[in-house]
């Protein structure tokens, strides 16, 4: 059932023009005037200028302008209360302020003489936003005073914060599902919308992960060149990787695995919201358990901290005669850089012979990248009962995922070697 979210209204006083800049100096010197909003013209050529609501009971005007502050207007030029229109411009001075800055101003507003550096140190400095959801991390806002304003509290910080809806996270549930554990605090509809890269991705915020850190890997996906190729991604998820091949990569057909039906609902709604349903296959269930073969030019391995159970699938489902590529995620650990004295490494060439621009590669990262070309190599061989090459095409860096760890991508070209 869809909700409909009402604005609240901003308490504004109405006066004529000529009344505005006295009555402007009278709320200032009182502390009355609320300078998150510009004064704004309303009907009958008035100017609204905008009051704190806490204050209300405090207001009181000059006898020199005309008032009706009880909403009746005693006369065609009074000044009476009113609110500001929907969609208040804000103030230049609140448009200076960064969006953390205004939470943090707008939550000590809201708690007056109860605020202290123990809760300055509890408002978020970032988060997450989806569309008109913003995701708070999973500590925000967790001290006791916080809890003891209620809905005033969520609603302060969403309108801080020009959303309509909040959640925040918590730890993701145990199991391989990577299933969030999400509370809504403002609104009542989960389903977010989120664009990356001109792609549209619809998912349930309270079921379903969303990792911004991917969005450089994402980006290269669409730049591939896929065209008329198959593939298969053996953990899709919402669909992070499995788009960008349809929509930019330009991959002819797609087999996209997950097991998680949460993230199967979200990947069918994606697909069908960027157009390409009719290029994809969806398969529900363990992709250990995937009964493809012999169909794919690339495969997707996008799962950490190791996409190693998935690798005898992968060389499973490539195609036997022509071979393709891997596209193999890890989290490596290594030293920091600097510590070792052969700490730099080049990537290798890239497609074609191509050189990418140069960027250190450490030694644990290339030793991680041979050894897994290595054991390719030879699932290839057992499979097929013939030998295959492998060939590091490349070794992209994606992400820091911990300390010395970092999540990796490695391109592996597996093709049959012709006997004789």
């Amino acid at each position: 059932k869809e909700t409909m979210d009402i604005p609240i209204p901003i308490p504004a006083l109405a006066t004529e023009p000529r009344f505005a800049q006295r009555l402007r100096e009278h709320l200032e010197a009182g502390q009355l005037l609320d300078k998150r909003y510009q004064l704004q013209e309303v009907a009958g050529g008035h100017v609204a200028l905008p009051v704190l609501e806490e204050k209300l009971s405090l207001l009181s005007l000059p006898q020199d302008i005309p008032c009706g502050l009880d909403g009746k207007v005693s006369s065609p030029r009074a000044t009476c209360a009113t609110s500001l229109p929907q969609d208040p411009i804000p103030s230049r001075t609140l448009r200076r302020r960064t969006p953390a800055q205004r939470l943090r101003d707008e939550l000590r507003r809201l708690l007056g003489e109860s605020w202290s550096e123990e809760l300055e140190r509890d408002v978020p400095c970032a988060w997450q936003r989806h569309g008109d959801l913003v995701l708070l991390s999973e500590n925000s806002l967790r001290a006791a005073p916080w809890e003891q304003l209620g809905q005033v509290l969520w609603e302060t910080v969403a309108s801080a914060l020009g959303a309509r809806r909040l959640a925040r996270r918590g730890r993701v549930l145990p199991g391989g599902m990577r299933t969030p554990s999400v509370t809504l605090l403002l609104g009542q509809d989960p389903w977010v919308e989120h664009v990356d890269n001109g792609i549209r991705y619809t998912f349930d915020v309270t079921k379903c992960m969303f990792s911004p850190g991917n969005i450089t890997e994402k980006l290269r996906v669409a730049s591939l060149p896929c065209a008329g190729e198959v593939l298969v991604d053996l953990y899709a998820g919402i669909g992070y990787f499995t788009l960008p091949y349809l929509v930019h990569a330009a991959a002819a057909f797609a087999h996209a695995c997950e097991w998680n039906s949460h993230a199967v609902e979200a990947l069918r709604r994606n697909l069908v919201l960027n157009g390409v349903q009719d290029r994809c296959r969806v398969h529900h269930g363990d992709s250990r358990e995937l009964e493809l073969r012999d169909v794919a030019d690339r495969v997707n391995l996008g799962l950490i901290p190791s996409s190693e159970e998935g690798w005898p699938v992968a060389c499973r489902v490539l195609r036997k005669a022509t071979g393709g590529v891997l596209h193999i995620h890890h989290n490596v650990e290594a030293l920091p850089a600097g510590s070792s004295p052969d700490a730099e490494a080049q990537h290798p060439a890239e497609h074609g012979g191509k050189e990418k621009q140069r960027a250190r590669i450490r030694p644990e990262w290339k030793r991680w990248a041979e050894a897994t070309a290595l054991r390719i190599q030879e699932l290839l061989a057992e499979l097929h009962e013939q030998s295959w090459s492998t060939s590091i095409l490349h070794i992209e860096v994606v992400k820091s995922y911990a300390p010395h760890v970092h999540h990796l991508v490695l391109d592996l070209e597996c093709r049959p070697t012709l006997a004789g």
